[in-house]
């Protein structure tokens, strides 16, 4: 028996065994969870008396308040978390929030570019600091921060492939390195040539700037995207330099993120299969794929009866 709270327990959680298992910018989201939405509902009650009924009269709590279906997904997984932790120290018999159906996440339709929108979009902003990475974005399909956390050594222009080994996040504390979140992550991937033309491009201007301000040759570890002096570039200001070029040029209206999408469903309209395109986004699995552009697949059911015919027409 405990009298331990739920406020307590997660406050103690936060502290001591989150930090072993959640990355820092994930951390601060999960504190921010904590103390604004589940300790103001479920804080008090003694932990081994919270049962399945207290979690889900606190779902509704929430959405009585506006809260995003979304954002209870997020604080219900803080929570559920934090119980199988529990569960697993014996604190409690069961993990209660794993007992609770979440109300239905509607799926969000993200915006992207068509085809002809890829190529008018790299017209218009040729000529921008923002054309090389977005370029790199369009032609690979990298996440803002491993876009951001590329160095020159990790780029072979006259091979044509760049090396995805790390990413950038900004926290409280700053700018961090970090590796991607599963071993699929790291990865090689072919470039296109107009982004190796972009790069090309970008490369030969910092290295006439570093050589008009006395800085000499760069080095081989610096980064692709950061200043001349060879600083990280914090990954949020490439969203914002991206919203306000998206509104200067007349651009779609699409979010830097939308660019990963873009790719995908060109690699998907090429008629790549899942794994190939799977192994280009750097997820952990096809199936991530597979959830993730299911709507994009061709799915034909005339063309599965032919290619059943063509199997026994042999």
């Amino acid at each position: 028996p405990s009298k331990i709270t739920v406020g307590e327990y997660l406050k103690g959680w936060l502290a001591d065994v989150a930090p072993e298992n959640v990355a820092p910018k994930s951390l601060e989201r999960y504190r921010g969870l904590v103390k604004n939405q589940i300790i103001p509902h479920l804080g008090s009650i003694q932990l081994q008396k919270l049962r399945p009924a207290d979690v889900r009269a606190w779902h509704r709590t929430l959405r009585a308040t506006s809260l995003s279906t979304r954002s209870i997904h997020h604080a219900h997984g803080v929570l559920r978390t934090a119980l199988y932790n529990a569960a697993a120290d014996e604190i409690v018999g069961r993990n209660v929030a794993a007992l609770v159906k979440l109300p239905k996440l509607a799926r969000k339709k993200i915006r992207i570019l068509t085809s002809e929108e890829i190529a008018d979009t790299l017209r218009k902003i040729e000529g921008h600091s923002l054309y090389p990475i977005v370029a790199l974005a369009i032609g690979t399909g990298a996440r803002r921060g491993e876009l951001a956390a590329l160095c020159w050594s990790d780029i072979d222009l006259d091979g044509a492939t760049v090396c995805i080994e790390r990413a950038l996040e900004q926290t409280k504390e700053g700018i961090r390195v970090k590796e991607p979140k599963t071993e699929a992550g790291q990865r090689t991937l072919s470039l296109p040539k107009f982004a190796i033309a972009a790069l090309r491009d970008h490369r030969r201007q910092q290295l006439e700037l570093r050589m008009a301000c006395g800085m000499g040759a760069m080095p081989a570890d610096a980064p692709v995207f950061g200043d001349i002096e060879g600083n990280w570039q914090n990954p949020s200001i490439i969203s914002g330099s991206w919203h306000d070029v998206v509104k200067s040029r007349k651009l779609p209206k699409i979010t830097f993120h939308a660019l990963r999408h873009t790719h995908a469903s060109a690699l998907i309209d090429a008629g790549l299969d899942v794994v190939a395109v799977s192994h280009r986004l750097g997820h952990a699995s096809p199936a991530i794929t597979l959830n993730t552009y299911a709507h994009l697949f061709d799915t034909d059911d005339q063309d599965a009866a032919a290619a059943i015919d063509a199997v026994f027409a042999k």
